[in-house]
């Protein structure tokens, strides 16, 4: 079974405080990072709007993701309502290599 890829567009609630949300944010993905069937939750800003935040997710499959949502730190950043979801993507790998430049 392949692994299950995340790529999800979130943004700042109006009225909420950003230096507040990126703790958070920043928070959640180490605790995420915890997790038994996450390899991988980076948040990443949007330099064009800074209120804007792509997350970029891999899990073991569907089940992983699933239980995530009902871990006590997602639904503690959940409550907080600081950011809405404006789109989930699920994805497959197609290809694992990286340009040497990257590296």
């Amino acid at each position: 079974m392949s692994k299950l890829w995340i790529s999800a567009g979130i943004e700042m609630q109006d009225g909420k405080n950003i230096e507040q949300a990126l703790k958070a944010l920043k928070q959640l993905a180490k605790v995420t990072l915890q997790e038994p069937s996450c390899f991988q939750f980076d948040v990443l800003q949007h330099q064009d709007n800074p209120k804007r935040f792509t997350l970029w997710e891999c899990w073991q499959d569907e089940s992983s993701l699933d239980a995530h949502f009902k871990t006590s730190h997602t639904r503690a950043y959940l409550a907080q309502n600081f950011t809405t979801v404006n789109y989930v993507e699920r994805l497959s790998l197609v290809t694992i290599e990286t340009s040497e430049s990257f590296v």
